[in-house]
C-alpha cells in the first residue's frame, strides 16, 4: 500500500527536479542578485547593496514608462481578444461550404513567426506602405506616422498582436462551441428563440471556462511581449512604446 501510495511522487519527481533547476532556482537566485551591484566579473564577488537597485528603479522614468505602457496594452489588447475570437469562431462554426478554407486563413497569422510579422507590418506602416497607399486612394489622409508619432506608435503594435492573436483564440473558443450539445440549440429554436438569444442563453454561460482562459492567457502574453515592439520601434519613439 505504501509502495503504491509512493509512486506517483516517483514518476513526478523528474519534472519537479527539472523545473526546480529551470525556474524556481534561477528565481530565487536572480531575486537574491537584485539585493547587490554584481558586474558580470568572476573574479568579482557581488557586492550586497540591499534595497538601493529598488530605490533606483522606483525612480527611473522609464520603468513608470513602461508600466503605464504596459497597463495601456492590456486595456487596448485583451478585452478585443476576448470578444473578436469568440465572434469568429461563432462564424467558422457554421457549416458553410468552404468554411475550412476561412478556419485555414484566420489561423495562418498564428505560425507566422512574430519578427516576420513585426518586419511585414513595419513595411505597412512606413509613409509610403499599404496602408498609407490605400488611405490615400481613399482621399481619407496624405499618410499617417503610425510608427513614428509617440501617440500612434503602442496603439500600432497593438494592431499587430491583435491580428497575431485572433487565430489562436477562434480556435479555443471553436473547441468549446462544437463541445456544446445541437440539441441545446434545437430545443431553444423550438421555444421560438432567434440566433441572438441563443447565443445570450446558452453559447455564452458553457462559454464562461473558455472566455476565462482566453483573458488569463491573452493577460499574461500581452505583458511578456518583446519581439513586434523591438522588431517595429525598438521601444521608440521617445519610449513612447
Amino acid at each position: 500500500m505504501n509502495r503504491q501510495k509512493l509512486t506517483p511522487y516517483l514518476f513526478l519527481f523528474p519534472a519537479i527536479a527539472l523545473l526546480g533547476l529551470t525556474v524556481f532556482f534561477p528565481a530565487l537566485q536572480a531575486f537574491a542578485l537584485s539585493f547587490t551591484r554584481y558586474e558580470y566579473d568572476i573574479t568579482q564577488p557581488p557586492e550586497w547593496i540591499g534595497l538601493e537597485n529598488f530605490q533606483r528603479l522606483w525612480q527611473d522614468q522609464v520603468f513608470w514608462q513602461t508600466i503605464k505602457n504596459t497597463l495601456l496594452y492590456l486595456l487596448g489588447v485583451v478585452p478585443i481578444l476576448i470578444i473578436a475570437p469568440l465572434g469568429l469562431a461563432i462564424v467558422v462554426n457554421q457549416k458553410l461550404r468552404g468554411i475550412n478554407w476561412f478556419r485555414t486563413a484566420f489561423y495562418t497569422p498564428v505560425v507566422i513567426s512574430m519578427v516576420v510579422a513585426g518586419i511585414t507590418w513595419k513595411a505597412f506602416y512606413t509613409q509610403n506602405g499599404l496602408l498609407n497607399q490605400l488611405l490615400k486612394q481613399l482621399g481619407l489622409t496624405e499618410g499617417i506616422p503610425w510608427l513614428t508619432d509617440p501617440n500612434l506608435a503602442l496603439w500600432s503594435v497593438m494592431l499587430v498582436t491583435i491580428w497575431k492573436g485572433l487565430g489562436y483564440y477562434m480556435v479555443i473558443y471553436l473547441a468549446g462551441l462544437q463541445s456544446i450539445s445541437p440539441e441545446l440549440y434545437e430545443a431553444a429554436a423550438i421555444d421560438g428563440s432567434d440566433s441572438w438569444q441563443k447565443h445570450l442563453d446558452i453559447t455564452l454561460p458553457l462559454m464562461r471556462p473558455y472566455l476565462f482562459l482566453v483573458g488569463v492567457i491573452s493577460a499574461i502574453s500581452a505583458t511578456k511581449v518583446f519581439e513586434e515592439i523591438f522588431v517595429m520601434t525598438q521601444g521608440g519613439p521617445g519610449n513612447s512604446s
